[in-house]
C-alpha cells in the first residue's frame, strides 16, 4: 500500500513539473543600432532582452537592395553578441562583448546573433 501512495505521489510530481509552461531564453539588457529610415535621418532602435541564442534579423535594414545597412551597434546585454554584414547571420562578422562600449558608425550589421555566453 505504501509503495503505491508513494508512486502515486512521484507520478503526481513528474506531471506537474512536465506541465509547467517554459520560457525561451533571453539575454538581460539591450542591443542598440542605428540606420537611415527613408527620410535621410539616422533612427535607432532598441531590441530589449533579445531571444539568446539566436540570430535576429533587424528588420529596417533585412532587405539589401532596399536598404543601406544599420550601424553604431551597442551591445549592453549580459551575452556576447555577433554583428553580421548580411541578413540571416552570414557574410562578414564582428563580435561584441557583453556590456561593451557603442560601436563606430563604420562598423555595418543586417543581422545579430546572441550566443548565449556570459
Amino acid at each position: 500500500m505504501r509503495l503505491r501512495h508513494t508512486l502515486a505521489a512521484a507520478l503526481g510530481a513528474f506531471t506537474l513539473v512536465v506541465t509547467l509552461p517554459t520560457s525561451a531564453n533571453a539575454a538581460t539588457g539591450a542591443f542598440s543600432y542605428k540606420f537611415t529610415g527613408l527620410e535621410g535621418h539616422a533612427r535607432s532602435v532598441t531590441l530589449h532582452d533579445p531571444t539568446s541564442p539566436g540570430c535576429v534579423p533587424l528588420p529596417e535594414v533585412a532587405a539589401p537592395d532596399f536598404s543601406e545597412p544599420a550601424f553604431a551597434p551597442h551591445n549592453d546585454t549580459d551575452e556576447w553578441a555577433m554583428v553580421f554584414t548580411e541578413p540571416d547571420c552570414t557574410g562578414d562578422s564582428w563580435t561584441l562583448r557583453p556590456h561593451g562600449n557603442p560601436a563606430s558608425d563604420r562598423l555595418k550589421l543586417r543581422s545579430v546573433f546572441l550566443t548565449g555566453r556570459h
